[in-house]
């Protein structure tokens, strides 16, 4: 049960008001806790809720998610992305900064260190370094032209239908647990609560942009991805679920394009969102390797 929560903060980047939650501690070592796409920051709040009395705790929202705005053209890069999360870093005076990050925010994440080495003290991601190898030769496949026009389809479709109501809020959290079965009803109906808005018409939405599912093709190249991973120097820890649909980077080769200060911990019993699946074995690993 989180007692005390967090103060809503927000910064400036890219013309963008971007949100962040912060739990206090101003005088403590900085951590940054980083959410995954189409989540929210508080999807932090037990995690934030162990370490706020050693930590100073920020949970930023991406832009296009939680309470942070919308891009008016709905066109969401994860270059932008890491450039809202040096903004963040830079107008705080969070370097070094410790980062523990998911799915998205792991990719985020891992690029940002690769950038500003020194400016990151300890990295934790949690399934964060985006699609998978095979993944990526699977788009390799298609026609050029073809990963264009299916992101043209993507947007088309996201412009034309409006955002998806549901009746009840009981019908949100169906949706949830559905996302998520590990989740317990507590957890389920949290994360639920910060997730949706309130319809004028007493409906309930989603918080995060439906133009997020129109992912733009164009991005940093592998091989720049990798010359990222290798200038990470900092003591990094990756966690990935055994049940998860992602591919673990010990056991798909990704693992060799980084440093020696690199490992991997593989969760039995979890799937994508291990610090949800098994949270008191998350926090307790996480704990001590940020120490």
């Amino acid at each position: 049960m989180i007692e005390q929560g967090p103060t809503s903060q927000s910064y400036i980047s890219q013309r963008t008001k971007l949100h962040y939650a912060d739990w206090g501690n101003p005088d403590a070592p900085p951590l940054i806790l980083l959410h995954g796409g189409r989540d929210h920051c508080r999807n932090w709040d037990w995690t934030a809720e162990r370490f706020r009395k050693d930590w100073h705790v920020i949970c930023p929202d991406l832009r296009g998610h939680g309470d942070s705005e919308w891009n008016n053209n709905g066109v969401y890069s994860t270059m932008g992305y890491v450039y809202d999360l040096a903004q963040l870093i830079h107008q705080l005076g969070l370097a070094p900064v410790t980062i523990v990050a998911h799915s998205l925010g792991g990719n985020i994440a891992t690029r940002y260190t690769g950038l500003y080495p020194d400016n990151v003290r300890k990295l934790v991601t949690i399934e964060g370094l985006g699609p998978s190898p095979k993944m990526i030769a699977q788009r390799r496949e298609r026609p050029y032209g073809g990963l264009w026009t299916s992101w043209i389809d993507k947007k088309r479709e996201a412009s034309s239908r409006s955002v998806r109501k549901y009746a009840t809020f009981e019908d949100c959290l169906q949706r949830m647990r559905e996302a998520n079965s590990y989740l317990s009803a507590e957890q389920a109906r949290h994360l639920t609560l910060h997730a949706v808005m309130r319809n004028e018409d007493g409906t309930f939405s989603w918080k995060f942009d439906p133009h997020l599912h129109a992912w733009p093709p164009d991005d940093v190249p592998t091989k720049g991805q990798h010359a990222l991973w290798a200038a990470i120097t900092c003591p990094t820890l990756m966690i990935y679920g055994a049940d998860s649909w992602a591919s673990n980077p010990e056991k798909d080769g990704r693992l060799a394009h980084f440093g020696p200060n690199v490992k991997v911990s593989e969760y039995e019993r979890a799937g994508h969102w291990v610090h949800h699946d098994r949270f008191e074995d998350f926090v307790a690993e996480v704990g001590a390797f940020i120490a």
